[in-house]
């Protein structure tokens, strides 16, 4: 058997260097399809009936039917990560539209493509959580909620790419994105939090924003806590002027934002509210209920 991870593609297993699809898949041509960023920690999925729950709730928004059930959806990760004999391990759980013709039609796909990669990945080098990251407000608006809305996890990520490239251009680590009218919606890939007065503060969903995973257990953690949290339009200044600023995200928990276009939030260092939460989240993290054991 061959030594590379091995890749899930429609319930067959292919090693990464021969893991395929077809360019006449909708997924490529026009980035029709859903997709969810899984972490496994120590052998546990972390909230992976939660990242199911939500790929699936994503699929309703753009009539794409899934053809496993969410059981046996939650079956086939387990089995791949057990064939890659992973503990610690990033999954990308991706359903397209199938393979179609050169046209717009979804009539043309009869059959919705599965795949499953569990692998590692580098969000952030070094040592965000102790220094914080940079950002800066992208002139990429978040595209509306009547639109495709970010709401919906979908393989569509042109408008994160674009603030992505933008903030790599003025060397920042991270873009922040606003929606239509202004007001912050969200990271390219993560939930914002502000800090003010010992209270929290977030944008809702209505921004364009995903409702995140790891957003939803900062949420809970705050309510252990006794940390008053608001959903509310948070504007720029709301942010620039913040005691402490953080995102979250599965990829990168919780992490400081220290700075935000060259305005330094705080005193420049994570806040006691922002170190706490990421201790507690650690927490969770190691909490073997919190998620499926593989």
């Amino acid at each position: 058997m061959s030594s590379e991870l091995q890749v899930y593609i429609d319930c067959e297993y292919y090693p990464k260097s021969q893991a395929k699809i077809s360019v006449y898949d909708h997924g490529f041509l026009y980035g029709d399809g859903v997709f969810e960023g899984i972490r496994e920690y120590n052998g546990v999925v972390f909230k992976l009936k939660e990242h199911i729950d939500r790929l699936y709730r994503s699929a309703l928004a753009i009539t794409l039917q899934i053809p496993l059930t969410k059981k046996e959806m939650i079956k086939a990760v387990l089995e791949t990560l057990r064939k890659n004999k992973l503990k610690d391990s990033y999954i990308r759980l991706v359903v397209s539209r199938g393979v179609g013709d050169l046209g717009l039609d979804p009539r043309k796909c009869p059959k919705p493509t599965i795949i499953i990669i569990t692998d590692s990945i580098q969000i952030r080098a070094g040592n965000a959580k102790e220094t914080g990251v940079t950002a800066m407000l992208s002139w990429v608006r978040r595209n509306p909620v009547d639109a495709t809305t970010h709401e919906i996890k979908s393989l569509n990520y042109l408008n994160s790419v674009l603030a992505k490239i933008e903030a790599n251009a003025c060397g920042v680590d991270e873009a922040i994105c606003l929606e239509s009218s202004g007001c912050i919606a969200e990271g390219v890939g993560e939930n914002v939090f502000i800090v003010k007065d010992g209270e929290i503060l977030t944008p809702p969903t209505s921004t364009g924003a995903l409702a995140g995973i790891t957003a939803e257990v900062v949420t809970k953690l705050c309510e252990k806590l006794g940390i008053k949290l608001t959903v509310a339009n948070l504007t720029p200044f709301m942010l620039f002027t913040a005691d402490e600023a953080f995102f979250t995200g599965t990829a990168m928990e919780v992490i400081p934002i220290r700075e935000v276009n060259k305005r330094q939030i705080g005193d420049g260092k994570p806040g006691a509210v922002t170190k706490k939460l990421i201790v507690e989240f650690q927490t969770v993290i190691e909490d073997p209920k919190n998620g499926v054991k593989v």
